[in-house]
């Protein structure tokens, strides 16, 4: 090595290591002044970061309840979204807690237990339904479900979508196949209802789409941009060594630099399709070098960088389809729910009228029963005198076996009616011992008006149309897809985008302390002035713009064909006269149900009335048919003739009561209603808790 090339060595080691005690050093502030310099320099970057993170976040929680009040002691069943706990800045990367459903029967289903029996007014069931009915439970979290939808619609991203199903309570013994219409209404013998025990289909509900939407959803369109604003930093250190051949470029022949890089950047979209993106990035290089003027020097750059769509993708309307989208899904998810609460009632309705016909007719039984055993008794006292033949006995008691299997009958089907009815209006059903044992008494009797005018057809269609919940969901999903139209129509279009940027360069960095070494030819090492300086002289630089750069532009992208753009409109506009066409087949429909919902109720009153009459005229034929026979003008057959024959008769006079009131709940349901009449608040259910107190208890005897 020469004498040169180890003064060289000399001066750059012993630099080091005076710039190595340096930056070891801390001063009165606790700082070093590498790291003050370094901090300062990447400030920008650090402020940027801190703007995004320190953002407000809004919680999720429950929709609002407008008119809700809570009992005390009332079970709040509307699932909560609750934000995490600690630095709100966290709060975006941790996942909030969504709270367990719970399992635990509302406080009025034990207020109304008595002495081992559950008495139910229709009011009471409503109410029990809607606090701890099971399928109003899971359609509760659908207003939730749409809830995100929204939110991540306004973050940019596309939509998951939902569902809109509804689900039917099972029909029970009073379905359409069940016994209280096949064989206790009809005029058969009362013994053919064992044809109907176990029958799975009773006890079994159903699921209703109320869509008028294809299975597979539209084309997804053209794309929008991220409204989320996103942060990106980056810091790196690197260390380099560089052999140099030549001694005059550097001034040494291992040229080795020490660089600290670090910057951010900050990005987010605008619903005009722009995206805009700030960044900041600065370097810091020390190096072994005698030739430069400044050592260590720190580079620095603000740059803005905006991109606009102006054919696809340009738009507030287009690209803010998403969220018009996610607002009528919360429409559509509330409308859902409605549907939901609507066909809970009317089941409850139903299935509590068919308890009651199928408890009367138990009393019923236990008439016929009784008036079968006195005949038999009557009958053992004449035979036993001598005034009748033994035969009339055995037939008499031959009435007695039967009207006991009647009873037998007509209990199980109450019972597997009140199994059903307590599983639909509880959560636990027969899992809770406390209800195990516990038997529905219904309070309210099976009254039927005796005036009852019905509204000409045309004003209950004209009704029905305007108040039907699942009429106005299907208008929203039509309008959602029109939406979705725009998006795939605009995708027919070029990509032309508008690229306009600008860059604010800056320079600063202190003298070379390195000392300088004789190269053998004069060394030229000089500096600005003004570029000497630590972070305030690179700020100043970038805010005043002393190194600018600009520039705009155009870029252009043009399918050939453009094949899968159009098939995408022609799809979704074949899916959109589709979704008409089922709309106006709904409508139809729509008026059908009415048209069938009135006529049967108007043939349920015929029927009752039918039924009524049938029913006093049996009582006045048995009483004669009684009388005769006390005077030995009749025999024992012609009596339990007319006994069973009354027997029917009241049977089908409790169903045609129930089937009545069944229909006149249906005509509510088809004409949208079901709720006003049964005094049913939307909040109530939604919360599932309803304020009003549990009907007063009976008086005990």
């Amino acid at each position: 090595m020469s004498e040169r090339d180890a003064d060289v060595c000399l001066a750059t080691r012993g630099a080091r290591r005076y710039a190595g005690k340096a930056e070891m050093t801390l001063g009165s502030a606790g700082l070093t002044a590498r790291a003050t310099d370094w901090a300062a320099d990447h400030l920008l970057s650090l402020v940027l970061g801190l703007i995004v993170m320190c953002q407000p976040v809004a919680a999720q929680g429950n929709p609002p309840q407008p008119g809700s009040t809570t009992p005390s002691g009332a079970i709040e069943r509307l699932p909560a979204v609750t934000s995490p706990e600690g630095i709100r800045m966290t709060f975006p990367y941790r996942a909030p807690a969504v709270s367990p459903s719970s399992m635990v029967n509302s406080r009025r289903t034990y207020e109304l237990i008595r002495a081992g029996n559950l008495y139910l007014s229709l009011q009471d069931a409503i109410a029990l339904a809607l606090e701890n009915n099971l399928d109003i439970e899971v359609a509760r979290y659908g207003p939730l479900m749409a809830k995100t939808e929204i939110e991540r619609a306004k973050g940019g991203g596309q939509l998951r979508g939902l569902t809109y199903t509804v689900r039917e309570l099972p029909p029970g013994e009073g379905g359409p196949a069940g016994p209280l219409l096949t064989a206790l209404g009809a005029s058969a013998l009362p013994t053919a209802l064992t044809s109907n025990f176990g029958d799975a289909s009773l006890v079994t509900g159903s699921t209703t789409e109320f869509s008028v939407l294809n299975a597979l959803p539209p084309s997804a369109g053209s794309s929008i941009p991220q409204y989320d604003p996103a942060l990106s930093t980056n810091l790196s250190w690197n260390h380099t060594s560089t052999p140099e051949p030549s001694f005059d470029s550097y001034g040494v022949f291992n040229y080795t630099t020490n660089t600290t890089s670090g910057g951010g950047a900050l990005s987010q979209g605008f619903s005009t399709g722009a995206t805009a993106s700030l960044s900041y990035t600065s370097t810091r290089t020390s190096t072994d070098s005698t030739t430069l003027g400044s050592n260590p020097y720190t580079t620095a750059a603000l740059r803005i960088t905006i991109t606009q769509p102006m054919l696809q993708g340009f738009g507030v309307d287009l690209n803010r389809r998403f969220i018009r989208i996610a607002e009528n899904e919360q429409k559509l998810a509330y409308q859902t729910f409605r549907l939901q609460l609507v066909a809970t009632v009317y089941s409850v309705i139903r299935l509590y009228w068919d308890l009651a016909s199928l408890r009367a007719d138990v009393g019923v039984k236990k008439e016929a029963l009784a008036a079968a055993q006195k005949l038999y008794e009557d009958n053992r006292s004449q035979v036993e005198v001598g005034t009748m033949a033994p035969l009339q006995l055995k037939r008499a008691q031959a009435e007695v076996a039967r009207t006991r299997q009647d009873l037998i009958t007509a209990q199980g089907l109450a019972d597997q009616q009140e199994a059903l009815l307590k599983n639909v209006l509880t959560r636990s059903g027969k899992a809770d011992p406390s209800l195990i044992d516990v038997h529905i008494v219904t309070l309210d009797p099976l009254d039927v008006p005796k005036d009852d005018v019905l509204p000409p057809l045309d004003e209950l269609v004209d009704f029905a149309l305007k108040t039907r919940p699942d009429l106005d969901q299907e208008r929203i999903q039509l309008e959602n897809i029109n939406l979705s139209l725009k998006g795939s129509k605009n995708e027919l279009l070029p990509q032309l985008d508008l690229i306009a940027g600008a860059t604010n360069n800056a320079f600063a960095g202190q003298i070379n302390s390195i000392p300088e070494v004789n190269l053998g030819f004069p060394v030229l090492r000089q500096t600005d002035p003004a570029l000497l300086g630590g972070a305030g002289i690179l700020f100043s630089q970038i805010f005043q713009r002393n190194y600018p750069n600009y520039g705009i532009g155009f870029q252009l992208t043009i399918p050939i064909r453009n094949r899968i753009a159009q098939a995408d409109v022609i799809r979704d506009q074949l899916q959109m006269r589709q979704s008409e066409a089922r709309l106006k087949q709904n409508l139809n429909q729509v008026r059908v149900e009415v048209e069938n919902a009135r006529l049967a109720v108007e043939r349920g009153r015929a029927a009752y009335d039918a039924a009524v009459e049938t029913r006093s005229l049996q009582e006045d034929a048995l009483d004669a048919e009684q009388q005769r026979l006390a005077v030995g003008q009749s025999t024992t057959f012609a009596v339990i003739q007319i006994e069973r024959d009354l027997e029917q008769a009241r049977s089908t006079e409790l169903v045609a009561a129930g089937n009545y009131l069944k229909a006149k709940a249906a005509l509510d349901r088809a004409m949208g209603r079901t709720l006003r009449m049964n005094h049913v608040e939307y909040a109530e259910g939604l919360s599932g808790v309803v304020p009003r107190p549990p009907s007063a208890l009976p008086p005990q005897k």
